[in-house]
């Protein structure tokens, strides 16, 4: 698999990143395992989780499986600190709880560093500077590589990585922003998206295929076995089955049948070839869909078709985002 510098930085990773969400909840050991090996075997070292995937379980199962299965020094982790169960305060981007937080997860994970330490979502209630201070912490000790962010707006990862650059040599350039990103869901492209690529920070998608609604699957009936169906997950797959979502579905399987490939190939060559993107992270519930997902790297899609996907998705800008200079 191709691989691509993950920001401004030298660490390179596979230009497709598997995603362990579900791990350790609906996803068994047997099944990661199948999946970690595929994903190995062509090539893919990023490898994505976050310590509250299945309440820890993920990076548990992660860390069993590089023991046993794959080795840790072919795979490049990107975990993720700052999100808490606790109704009253959602995030916690503390210094004393994300420094907690790593080594929780280095424990579960087996192992001394990860490659890519994130904050999961921004934190009203600490200061940024303090937060910033957690990931610098966390790469001058050793226990992480590289850092980013996760969930930030455009203002507020503008901030951080400005804040970053600002002291070169003593503070941690942030390599790496994650954020939800498809043809379903372009808001990324308003101001994120700018941001990241002036900054020289690595766009790392999740849910890249509109949350599983991009594959078709849902285009006459919600499949028993799809997330749809899930107690847990059909809130999250709702929101993208509505009339302007179906145009969009629509238009990708007319591409895929015109290309005589799938509507998932499409999806994901669309998000995965998009300027400022490094690796679009896939979610895949068993080895089937991964390898179905791996397929996608011998696609580059004609620009004609990219030009059609791009004006049926595309999401309404207005002042200030509009270049009122051409007018």
């Amino acid at each position: 698999m191709e691989q691509r510098h993950l920001g401004r930085t030298g660490l390179r990773v596979s230009r497709i990143g598997l995603g362990t969400l579900t791990w350790g909840r609906d996803t068994d050991e047997h099944d990661a395992a199948d999946m970690l090996k595929a994903f190995w075997e062509t090539g893919g070292n990023l490898v994505d989780t976050a310590d509250v995937y299945g309440d820890g379980e993920a990076e548990y199962l992660l860390g069993q499986l590089m023991e046993r299965l794959v080795p840790r020094r072919d795979l490049v982790i990107s975990t993720k600190a700052g999100s808490v169960p606790d109704p009253e305060r959602r995030f916690d981007a503390s210094r004393g709880h994300l420094l907690a937080a790593l080594d929780a997860s280095l424990a579960r994970l087996g192992t001394d560093h990860v490659d890519v330490w994130h904050v999961h979502a921004y934190d009203p209630d600490t200061p940024l500077e303090e937060t910033l201070q957690a990931l610098d912490l966390a790469v001058s000790s050793g226990r992480a590589r590289y850092a980013g962010v996760a969930n930030y707006c455009g203002w507020q990862l503008a901030k951080a990585a400005t804040w970053q650059l600002a002291a070169p040599g003593t503070r941690t350039r942030l390599a790496s922003t994650q954020l939800e990103y498809s043809l379903l869901q372009r808001g990324v492209e308003r101001e994120v998206l700018p941001a990241a690529r002036d900054l020289g920070i690595g766009l790392l998608p999740s849910s890249p295929l509109g949350r599983g609604v991009l594959t078709g699957k849902y285009r006459t009936a919600t499949p028993s076995d799809s997330r749809g169906a899930s107690e847990d997950l059909a809130p999250f797959v709702e929101p993208y089955l509505d009339d302007t979502a179906s145009r969009v579905v629509d238009a990708v399987s007319t591409a895929a049948d015109g290309l005589a490939v799938t509507p998932l190939q499409v999806a994901l060559a669309w998000v995965r070839d998009r300027p400022g993107v490094t690796a679009p992270i896939v979610g895949a519930r068993n080895a089937r869909q991964l390898t179905a997902a791996l397929s996608v790297e011998a696609l580059t899609l004609p620009h004609e078709i990219c030009r059609a996907l791009d004006d049926v998705s595309a999401p309404i800008h207005r002042y200030p985002d509009h270049d009122w200079s051409t007018l």
